[in-house]
């Protein structure tokens, strides 16, 4: 083993022996399991709610996006008018 190997390793299980010291492992795995519980409690829409909310999320873009480009449109067509 090279020496920056053992460098790291050793900076590792020092970490890693503060961490468990100072109770941070403990509350890491507390939180896990605490959103592993929340994550039960959701509910996931069905396959046709998704399926609907995608269509509904690419039509806005779609039409936002076509909004944009003819605002641009005309405030170029504006802006040339008014310069000549």
């Amino acid at each position: 083993m090279s020496t920056s190997t053992i460098i790291a390793f050793v900076v590792v299980a020092v970490l890693f022996g503060w961490m468990w010291r100072k109770g941070h492992l403990l509350r890491f795995a507390h939180y896990v399991q605490d959103t592993q519980v929340e994550l039960k409690k959701c509910t996931w829409p069905t396959f046709g709610e998704l399926k609907g909310s995608t269509t509904v999320v690419l039509v806005s873009t779609v039409l936002i996006g076509a909004f944009t480009v003819l605002v641009d449109f005309l405030v170029t067509l504006v802006l040339k008018f008014l310069r000549t």
